[in-house]
């Protein structure tokens, strides 16, 4: 396999394997959250907070793996 074919394919693995992990995350996260409003209406500014905060660090994890196979993409 010549070099480029060996980057895209490296790139691709990246981002896909990459975005399964923050993906999931997000899912459990959201869904913890709506299951704890339910429980507690009162604490849904409080729980919104900490939700956001938590999907933007699972989030962060997807852009680092995107970041990765921009680089190998085009190097």
């Amino acid at each position: 396999m010549a070099a480029a074919e060996l980057s895209s394919l490296g790139s691709a693995l990246a981002i896909g394997l990459g975005a399964i992990g923050p993906g999931i995350g997000i899912g459990i996260v959201a869904g913890k959250a709506v299951e704890a409003i339910g429980r507690n209406p009162e604490a849904e500014s409080q729980v919104r907070n900490t939700m956001i905060l938590g999907i933007a660090f699972a989030e962060a994890v997807a852009i680092y793996a995107l970041v990765i196979a921009l680089i190998l993409k085009f190097t």
